[in-house]
């Protein structure tokens, strides 16, 4: 036994359909129940039907009622078809996004030269300022350095100091050279010259001595640094929110410390692509958090990454939130109620008008009494309504309510009092 329905026609077969009335059963429609055996349909009045429109159910007229019947539950089912206007109003909305807070600022601290840890003078949660010091280091080895190269300067200064004695000598010699030779045949030609580039010889060795001198004090003054940084500061006004080291560890290029600046926090959301136009530096963004469910937070929009992330289509975009009292936490997630306006209106249609298949999304317009397949791209959704993109579409445009593919497009469009329209 097969049962096949149309509409509120339901039929009984024993052996499929055909257009022999002793192979089906009882004919429900409209909750009754008749035989196609020659009885005439029961009274129904669902959608205007009669039983004037059901004639007795003969064997020779069985074929003709069937597709009787199939036109009366096609055109009952053509009769649901409703059309709207496409409207069209501004862009005016609020959403609710997560974000995450991000100190300002944030750095590691670590070790610019091995040492030994002597002092940590700070812990987890110490405020500190600019400069102020974290860590002293100890390194035995690097005192000796400074010492050495110090040493080394010295000789070179005691070097470069003999070098301008002997010059002086030389350049006597050769001053009493030249005033003898003002007598004729006193003094060779050739003496002179040879004093001359003992002169010169000399003021090279000096040149060389004081450049090797300026090397060597250049680095006692590099050693020098290098010891101030066994001294670690803090490079701005923040907070300790990690130590990781302890007095008489070895400090290497691991990380020592952890700070952060707390004061004003980074608060990073992500915006997706069709409300980037929309985006404002300097507006006022409102969020909250679990932690104080009744108070409204605000930030100002500061920074956009000007990149879509592929997998998500959304933009990073960061607003800078003043923390003063220190109620909010890096790593907290906010939900951001981001506005949302834009200057040009946009197009708004029912939900239940836009039709989504493997190959395209669309709705269904009325043109000139025929189903038209119009492309469209979906934003947001207002309520039962969703805006759409499209620019084949106007306001105004009448379009079917509640659309399926199964309107296929040229199909007649009949309006819900079962006329067509013009």
């Amino acid at each position: 036994m097969k049962i096949y329905s149309i509409s509120n026609y339901s039929i009984a077969s024993h052996s499929g359909l055909s257009h022999d009335p002793e192979s089906f059963g009882p004919v429900s429609y409209c909750g009754a129940s008749f035989s196609l055996r020659g009885a005439s349909a029961p009274p129904c009045h669902h959608r205007g039907l009669t039983t004037r429109q059901l004639a007795p159910w003969t064997k020779r007229s069985f074929p003709h009622h069937l597709a009787v019947l199939l036109l009366l539950a096609t055109t009952a089912t053509a009769q649901t078809i409703e059309l709207v206007p496409v409207t069209q109003k501004p862009v005016s909305r609020t959403i609710t996004l997560p974000g995450e807070f991000e100190p300002l600022l944030q750095v590691t601290l670590q070790a610019r030269v091995p040492g030994f840890v002597e002092k940590v003078l700070v812990d987890r949660g110490s405020q500190v300022h600019q400069g102020e010091l974290l860590i002293e280091l100890s390194a035995p080895e690097m005192d000796a350095r400074i010492a050495e190269a110090e040493s080394k300067v010295q000789a070179a200064d005691s070097e470069r100091a003999q070098a301008e004695a002997q010059r002086s000598s030389a350049q006597s010699t050769l001053d009493r050279l030249k005033k003898a030779a003002e007598t004729p045949g006193a003094i060779a030609g050739n003496e002179i010259v040879v004093a001359q580039r003992q002169v010169e010889a000399f003021d090279a060795l000096i040149r060389s001595k004081q450049q090797s001198a300026t090397s060597l004090a250049s680095a006692v003054k590099s050693l020098m640094d290098l010891k101030s940084y066994l001294k670690i500061t803090a490079p701005f006004d923040g907070t300790i929110t990690e130590r990781m080291i302890h007095p008489g560890a070895l400090a290497g290029s691991g990380p020592l410390l952890m700070l952060q600046q707390l004061s004003r926090l980074r608060l990073v959301v992500s915006l997706p692509e069709e409300d980037i136009s929309a985006l404002v530096k300097g507006a006022k963004v409102e969020f909250k958090v679990p932690a104080y469910p009744e108070r409204t937070f605000a930030g100002t929009v500061a920074r956009t990454g000007h990149i879509l992330d592929p997998k998500t289509r959304t933009m990073p975009v960061e607003l800078d939130v003043a923390n003063g009292d220190g109620s909010l936490s890096p790593g907290m997630f906010p939900a951001v109620q981001w506005p949302i306006k834009r200057a040009r209106p946009a197009l708004y249609v029912p939900k239940t008008a836009v039709v989504s298949t493997t190959e395209r999304v669309f709705v269904i317009r009325n043109k000139d009494g025929k189903a038209e397949w119009v492309n469209v791209g979906k934003g947001a959704a207002d309520g039962d309504l969703i805006e759409v993109n499209a620019p084949n579409l106007k306001p105004g445009d009448a379009i079917v309510k509640r659309a399926t593919d199964e309107m296929r497009e040229g199909s007649i469009l009949p309006t819900s009092s079962g006329k067509k329209n013009p």
